[in-house]
């Protein structure tokens, strides 16, 4: 255990890192291997390879995950500015090259290959794009001739322009809602407000008569008629598995689930462990949603306090998207389940967002009072 008045990257980290952030985040990193092991051999079974070749590939990316989590941790708001402008011009020029020189999958150019690497840009986007809409935001407060407002539309219209070209509606969706709140915090006009209202409106028609998949998916969830076969499995799955559930390694719908792993975990979830875990599950995601908001809220920086609020809502609307996939309240998307779903993308990505979060929550010994830093120099001086 590191001690207080003993001063260096670590001990200040310890002392400072919002405990409760950290708990919440390594419950969801372990949780997400624990439930693998319900979720994956199914799929590999099916596709022909190893049972446990999922649970494996999640198992390697879990370590990365947390080296990224802890280093972006340790950053200082203004690194967690210079990190996210890095990864964010990376990734976008990485969307441009997915589309010419991506693999296909299903229809979609999301994915590129970078040696024995095979990444989606559009995971690494997310967060560093939430990070500095809310530095260009908190800039045009703080020097109005500053247009971060317009610099910050500008950002949004190329991220979605680049996320419809894949297509990929759902992250569309994801990240124009993120935007949306940011700008409203950031203290847009009623007038900003209609008219954004009527646009996002507007693309949500297009969509529809733009992109055939997207109007098959809505059709089918308005009216329950088509191949709907993925969700209905899903909705069998947790009703079967009730209150306390089948059982670990118990579960017989999750079998014929093709994309238990990733999009429907949630239903596996629920058939083997039971709708309390899937509760419990929920409430730890709503936690991290309030406790961000509530901390960003005591923030004197308008950045910080914009990119915590930013971060967590992004965190919150991708779970809440992908439970209510599974429990039918929403036509299917392709959208991962933060930390619990299988992919390394998304997981690198997610523990990235996290150490953002944990890294503008940190309490700093210069932000410390000075009584304690007068408390602090009467021990070295003693020390010494």
């Amino acid at each position: 255990m590191t001690s207080r008045t003993k001063r260096g990257v670590v001990s200040d980290w310890w002392w400072g890192v919002d405990r409760w952030f950290l708990a919440a985040f390594l419950t969801l990193l372990v949780g997400g291997l624990v439930l693998s092991f319900a979720a994956s051999p199914p799929v590999a079974e099916r596709i022909g390879l190893e049972p446990f070749h999922f649970v494996k590939r999640h198992a390697v990316f879990l370590l990365p995950s947390l080296a990224v989590m802890f280093g972006c941790s340790l950053l200082s708001p203004r690194g967690v500015r210079r990190t996210a402008l890095l990864i964010l011009g990376a990734s976008l020029l990485l969307m441009v090259l997915a589309l010419f020189f991506g693999t296909e999958i299903k229809g979609a150019r999301r994915w590129i290959e970078l040696g024995p690497l095979n990444i989606q840009p559009s995971e690494f986007m997310k967060p560093t794009f939430v990070v500095i809409c809310a530095w260009l935001f908190a800039e045009k407060e703080r020097r109005p001739d500053i247009p971060g407002n317009m610099f910050a539309m500008i950002l949004l219209l190329v991220a979605v322009a680049l996320l419809v070209a894949q297509p990929d509606l759902g992250q569309t969706i994801l990240v124009a809602a993120a935007w949306g709140a940011l700008f409203f915090m950031a203290g847009m006009s009623w007038l900003w407000i209609a008219l954004l209202g009527g646009m996002a409106l507007g693309g949500s028609a297009l969509a529809y008569f733009a992109f055939p998949h997207v109007a098959s998916r809505i059709d089918r969830f308005l009216t329950g008629e088509g191949d709907t076969y993925q969700t209905d499995t899903a909705r069998e799955a947790i009703m079967r598995g009730g209150w306390l559930g089948q059982g670990p390694g118990e579960g017989t719908v999750k079998r014929m689930l093709p994309d238990s792993h990733t999009d429907f975990a949630f239903a596996v979830i629920a058939e083997e462990f039971g709708i309390i875990t899937c509760m419990a599950l929920a409430a730890i995601f709503a936690f991290i949603v309030v406790r961000g908001l509530t901390v960003a809220g005591q923030q004197r920086d308008v950045f910080n306090r914009l990119a915590i609020s930013g971060l967590v809502l992004l965190f919150g609307l991708q779970s809440i998207i992908n439970m209510a996939v599974n429990l039918q309240l929403m036509p299917a998307k392709g959208m991962t389940l933060p930390f619990i779903s299988y992919g390394g993308s998304s997981m690198l990505a997610i523990a990235m967002s996290a150490g953002f979060i944990l890294a503008l929550t940190r309490r700093r010994p210069e932000n410390r009072s000075h009584t304690d830093r007068l408390v602090q120099r009467t021990y070295q001086l003693h020390g010494a």
